[in-house]
């Protein structure tokens, strides 16, 4: 339990603003420059494919670890191991958004060229909580939630080296999307599993 506890420490330090929707969570400068660059120039390296969503190809490139989601089977499989380049991030980031490092079930690499967008969207549900780190360019983070028959919508500036969350509310009941930028961007997703789906994986894992 004082691991947990600790971990929970570490997420007060940064808590929710008013002005944020509830459950939305925002640091700038998480990343220093030298660990941006070195995160940059390892994304370029990586073997990132075109975000697939059964049969339509979108305009940015992604590369999965941990685990990915299957569209068309409506499922989630397993992925490669973590890298190592990725590892000490990843465990940081962890801790900054209140969880464990093991908690972390998958991690996305994405590559936005110039006029790649990401649409409205909420993540899968079988995912619980979303981090997400911004490298190189500015973005604007838009979010949106329908309020009686109008849609209630707030933006929030991305910086490069920024780490958000998505927890509960914001997480749940709100969309969001990156429209298209001018220059390059990558960033690096994080996603826990939903509690009820991860209960459920871990009974079946046992009974198989």
């Amino acid at each position: 339990m004082s691991g947990k506890r600790d971990y929970l420490q570490q997420a007060a330090l940064f808590p929710e603003r008013a002005d944020y929707p509830p459950g939305f969570r925002y640091q700038p400068e998480f990343l220093s420059g030298d660990e941006e660059r070195g995160l940059a120039g390892w994304i370029a390296t990586l073997p990132l494919r075109p975000f697939e969503f059964r049969g339509f190809r979108g305009g940015r490139r992604v590369v999965y670890f941990g685990s990915r989601y299957d569209y068309s089977r409506q499922a989630i499989d397993m992925a490669a191991p973590v890298p190592d380049e990725l590892m000490p991030v990843m465990v940081r980031a962890a801790r900054w958004s209140g969880h464990a490092p093991d908690e972390i079930r998958q991690a996305m690499a994405t590559e936005y060229a110039v006029g790649a967008p990401i649409g409205w969207h909420r993540d899968r549900p079988q995912f619980g909580d979303v981090i997400g780190i911004s490298l190189l360019t500015p973005a604007p983070f838009r979010l949106r939630r329908p309020v009686n028959g109008k849609w209630e919508r707030k933006t929030i500036m991305l910086a490069p080296r920024s780490i958000y969350l998505l927890t509960g509310e914001v997480r749940n009941a709100w969309q969001h999307s990156i429209a298209p930028l001018g220059t390059l961007r990558y960033s690096i997703t994080l996603r826990t599993l939903d509690a009820d789906f991860a209960r459920r994986l871990e009974q079946q894992q046992t009974a198989a």
